[in-house]
């Protein structure tokens, strides 16, 4: 007798995210944490997916875990099961209601300290069913989390230049130098690029979109040479790596009253105009469930930034 492919036994979504976590970590310890899932219900979940595929899928040894080559092929499959799954509900919860539910919004940490105040108020104010969830990474990190789901809404510099990555831009704000209280520029108005040439730069680590805005307005100064002797991983450190007299660096003014009143060994220049400067936005996934919304909470925010030492933009800048 044959049996139809309609009453063929179909696995679970239970089943097929044990498979996952198992094929991710590799571990079932692991993977059961990773999913709040106890392990025997995952070794389980797991043997039960077996069964109804009629293949192996792991290998299993006293010391560890290894995909059989049928495994490692219907863990792609398992995966992009999950990922359909998961932007199924996503569409379904921005139909139900706008502003309400969870919504991850990466944040790079060049902008973190300085704008999520205005951030988090206005979603408080004006949004208060809304279940903000803040990731604070570099933009690489961001930039995977955004595609692979993980992250639905982006803060950070532009221009990003990613296709299937749609910004929402928000405000241009001007670099500052600051120097330590000894040194020919500092206090100074109407500092000219090209003195970026002379001068001995502290940047931030490899990865800071910052460190590549900071190079950029160097070169554009008509400095070849990268200006690097010491780095930092954050901008207080850099900060204070100024004050104690290794060099000047550029901040961002949104960063320039938090950071430069960590010390008064400091001073502050500005740039002639047009003043080097950053743009900063949001960035979403082209075609997003939860477009609409992010364009509003973009508008809510444009109107909340009078407070800070920026030129806000309108939506087609």
């Amino acid at each position: 007798m044959t049996i139809s492919s309609g009453r063929r036994r179909q696995p679970s979504l239970a089943q097929l995210r044990a498979f996952a976590a198992v094929a991710e970590h590799l571990h079932f310890r692991d993977a059961a944490a990773a999913i709040g899932t106890s392990q025997p219900a995952l070794s389980g979940a797991v043997s039960a997916l077996e069964e109804t595929l009629g293949v192996t899928l792991l290998e299993r040894t006293t010391r560890k875990v290894l995909l059989s080559p049928a495994g490692e092929r219907l863990a792609v499959r398992a995966k992009a099961v999950l990922e359909a799954v998961g932007a199924l509900l996503e569409e379904a919860e921005a139909v139900r209601a706008p502003f309400t539910g969870v919504l991850r919004l990466g944040v790079i940490p060049t902008v973190a300290p300085y704008l999520l105040p205005t951030v988090l108020r206005l979603v408080h104010d004006r949004y208060p069913q809304l279940d903000l969830q803040v990731h604070e990474e570099q933009t690489a990190s961001l930039l995977d989390g955004l595609h692979s789901g993980r992250l639905d809404l982006l803060l950070l510099a532009v221009p990003l230049g990613v296709p299937g990555v749609v910004e929402l831009p928000l405000f241009d704000e001007d670099f500052m130098l600051v120097t330590p209280l000894d040194h020919w520029l500092g206090g100074r108005e109407g500092i000219p690029r090209e003195a970026l040439k002379e001068l001995n730069l502290l940047l931030l680590d490899e990865g800071h979109c910052l460190r590549d805005q900071a190079l950029d307005i160097c070169r554009e100064a008509g400095r070849e040479d990268a200006p690097v002797t010491t780095t930092a991983a954050g901008l207080s450190t850099l900060v204070q790596l100024v004050a104690g007299g290794l060099g000047c660096t550029l901040l961002p003014r949104t960063a320039l009253k938090v950071e430069t009143a960590r010390s008064s060994q400091l001073l502050t220049g500005a740039f002639a105009e047009p003043a080097p400067s950053r743009r900063v936005a949001f960035a979403m996934r082209a075609g997003a469930a939860r477009a609409a919304e992010y364009e509003e909470l973009a508008v809510a925010l444009r109107g909340a930034l009078a407070a800070l030492p920026v030129r806000v933009l309108g939506p087609d800048a």
